[in-house]
């Protein structure tokens, strides 16, 4: 597996709340291999589906300078065309490098990301970057038509962090982001920031500095709550050293950090990171990568209860486990998710989590071979109204360079 910060976003809520649970068996196929050239190669990030269908990820390599890429796969008589939108080149201009993160889309339509690497070049390879892709204002007649990128924020490994690695950005009602590191800061473990237009350009502010004991090495992004709380888990630290779920509250003297449950190591789970998801009543969902009973990961719930919140384990995985990033939720309230697969000869799985009889049941939708299929998929699920689910695989593919995956009812 790769470093801490490196490892894995919020689901976009009004792309999947409204798909329908999966019910029936399921076919799997691979929609696009990546070949490692000009369309690009180790896709960690999931997807994100907009209105028409299309589909919207990232690569962390490969593209026209091999140092990722941003691309869209769209629908056509029955196949996938794939789109290059964008490729990062920081070694002839000032750019981003090796997305790893989710692209969302934000209030003014335009997509917004997040580079893992580039940018100025305090850290090694850059500390990375918050970015926006903007489409062309008119039609397009190439196949392989660019967008326009207007770097946000390029992070300094100061106090203001860096390496923001796989969370997925969100944006409050004022259309400010905010986001995750998952280095650098004052302790040198990351931070939560926020990013507010400014003039012509956008202002830098640190809401929380991690310290170990406050947490570590935060892996995911955040969730808003309507009251505009912000809730999200660091991967390490907190009081067990095993990672924590955290909610910070706005105050005249600042963001207020509370402490929603901090994993113990001792069956609980360890290493929590994916963000956290929450359903209609106010409960939160995450998964952790490892720990739990048979040490390969878990899948909680985090209820409200009086003054402070009940934590339950839905399910402990026994094989193909490790959960790397973020669930998502049906109109059911069906839980999916991928596994990252942990041991010889594991090449991670698509699951599903869903009420039954007053627990939860689990179904493997899709267990990975390791070949043309894909291997260790790492980021989350996208799911579209007729039920059917679409992600990525770093690995495997017909060429090695992963893939993109759809699984249909």
């Amino acid at each position: 597996m790769k470093h801490p910060f490196h490892s894995p976003a919020l689901i976009e809520a009004l792309l999947l709340l409204a798909s329908a649970p999966l019910t029936q068996a399921q076919t799997f196929k691979v929609i696009h291999d990546f070949t490692g050239g000009v369309d690009g190669s180790l896709p960690y990030a999931g997807l994100t589906m907009d209105r028409a269908g299309n589909l919207y990820g990232t690569t962390s390599s490969g593209g026209t300078a091999d140092h990722g890429s941003v691309f869209r796969l769209k629908p056509s008589n029955g196949t996938w065309v794939l789109n290059t939108l964008y490729s990062f080149d920081p070694l002839h201009k000032e750019d981003g490098a090796s997305p790893e993160s989710r692209v969302v889309f934000g209030p003014d339509g335009s997509l917004y990301g997040t580079t893992t690497y580039g940018g100025v070049s305090n850290c090694t390879n850059g500390c990375g970057t918050v970015y926006s892709l903007r489409p062309p204002q008119k039609v397009c007649k190439s196949a392989q038509c660019s967008w326009t990128e207007t770097i946000l924020y390029e992070f300094t490994g100061g106090n203001d962090g860096g390496y923001p690695a796989l969370g997925d950005l969100i944006f409050d009602s004022l259309r400010n982001i905010y986001g995750t590191t998952g280095r650098y800061g004052a302790s040198d473990v990351g931070v939560v920031y926020e990013l507010s237009p400014s003039g012509s350009g956008w202002t830098q502010s640190v809401l929380l500095t991690f310290d170990r004991a406050n947490g570590s090495y935060p892996q995911s992004g955040l969730l808003f709550d309507q009251a505009g709380n912000l809730y999200g888990t660091a991967s390490y630290g907190g009081q067990y050293t095993y990672g924590m779920a955290l909610r910070l509250t706005p105050s005249a003297l600042g963001w207020q950090q509370n402490v929603l449950h901090a994993f113990q190591g001792n069956g609980d789970g360890i290493d929590p990171q994916g963000a956290l998801i929450s359903d209609s009543a106010g409960s939160l969902y995450g998964t952790t990568a490892v720990g739990g009973a048979q040490d390969l990961g878990t899948v909680f719930e985090l209820s409200p209860s009086g003054s402070g919140w009940s934590y339950a384990i839905l399910y402990n995985f026994t094989d193909q486990g490790a959960p790397q990033d973020t669930l998502a939720m049906d109109a059911a309230g069906s839980l999916y998710g991928t596994t990252y697969g942990n041991a010889s000869g594991e090449y991670g799985s698509v699951f599903r989590l869903s009420h039954s009889s007053g627990g939860w049941t689990y179904t493997n939708l899709y267990t990975f071979k390791g070949g043309h299929d894909g291997a260790h998929p790492w980021g989350s699920v996208a799911l579209d109204a007729a039920g059917n689910l679409y992600g990525t695989t770093p690995q495997g593919g017909a060429y090695g360079a992963g893939a993109v995956w759809e699984i249909t009812p």
